[in-house]
């Protein structure tokens, strides 16, 4: 399937659509196989002790997911997400960005299944793992 939007095209979408996010998010790259999400971190998304937020990883992992959807079927801001479940498997390193890299799985009409690693900027180990499906809203 040709890809309906680029990184250029999410990153605005997201500006558009999502403001309240304030630049957390930046769509590096997208292909038909994957997309590479950066998610600038700040001192809002740290918790006691200096680490990244769970939260803030769900949050990585489900737009990861959700870019990967809208790159396949355009700009569908109703796309919601119908399950997620993340497994959190090291601390992410201190004073670095999160990189997440998602996958679809599935891509059907109503549903689309996908899989995200997380990392720490210019790390391999992996600091969580999440797998997403969405909802994707009938078509007019």
């Amino acid at each position: 399937m040709p890809l309906l939007m680029d990184a250029d095209a999410l990153n605005a979408f997201c500006a558009t659509e999502f403001p309240q996010v304030g630049g957390d998010f930046t769509v590096e790259s997208v292909s038909e196989d994957e997309v590479r999400i950066r998610m600038n971190i700040g001192p809002q998304h740290l918790r006691p002790g200096g680490t990244v937020s769970g939260p803030t990883m769900f949050s990585l992992a489900d737009v990861t997911i959700y870019f990967a959807v809208l790159s396949q079927i355009g700009p569908k801001a109703l796309t919601v997400t119908t399950n997620c479940s993340i497994d959190f498997m090291r601390k992410p390193q201190s004073g670095k960005d999160l990189v997440a890299t998602g996958r679809l799985l599935k891509l059907g009409r109503a549903l689309a299944v996908g899989d995200v690693l997380i990392r720490s900027e210019g790390s391999d180990a992996i600091v969580a793992r999440a797998s997403v499906t969405y909802s994707i809203p009938p078509k007019e």
